[in-house]
C-alpha cells in the first residue's frame, strides 16, 4: 500500500475553481493507478475521475466532464483533481485513492482501491 494525503480543499463560489493534490509515499508510485472519490453527507462514495500509472489514460464520471481535469507528477509522487466551473452540487469530502492493479472497466469502483487518503472538504456556495 501507498500513504496517500489529500490537500486543497476549501470553500468556494460557485463558477470558482480548486485544485486538489493527493501526495504519496514510496517508490513505486508511477505503478499505481491514482482514483477520486467524493462523498457528500448522506450519499455514498461516488467515482469522479481516475488516471493510469503514466497518466496516457484518464476517465471522468459524466456529473464532472469537460470541467475537472486529473493529471500526475510521477517525480513528485503527486496526482492532482484541477476542478472548474464549481457548482453546489460538487461539494463533498474528496479522496484519493490508489492501487497497482484497476481493472480497466471497474476504475469507478472503490474496493478497487487499497489505498485511500484522509479526505479534503470542498464546499461550493450559492
Amino acid at each position: 500500500q501507498v500513504q496517500l494525503v489529500e490537500s486543497g480543499g476549501g470553500l468556494v463560489q460557485a463558477g470558482g475553481s480548486l485544485r486538489l493534490s493527493c501526495a504519496a509515499s514510496g517508490r513505486t508510485f508511477s505503478t499505481y493507478v491514482m482514483g477520486w472519490f467524493r462523498q457528500a453527507p448522506g450519499k455514498e462514495r461516488e467515482f469522479v475521475a481516475a488516471i493510469g500509472g503514466r497518466g496516457a489514460r484518464t476517465y471522468y464520471a459524466d456529473s464532472v466532464k469537460g470541467r475537472f481535469t486529473v493529471s500526475r507528477d510521477n517525480a513528485k509522487n503527486t496526482v492532482y483533481l484541477q476542478m472548474n466551473s464549481l457548482k453546489p452540487e460538487d461539494t463533498a469530502v474528496y479522496y484519493c485513492a490508489g492501487d497497482t492493479y484497476v481493472r480497466s472497466n471497474a476504475y469507478y469502483t472503490p474496493s478497487e482501491y487499497d489505498s485511500w487518503g484522509q479526505g479534503t472538504q470542498v464546499t461550493v456556495s450559492s
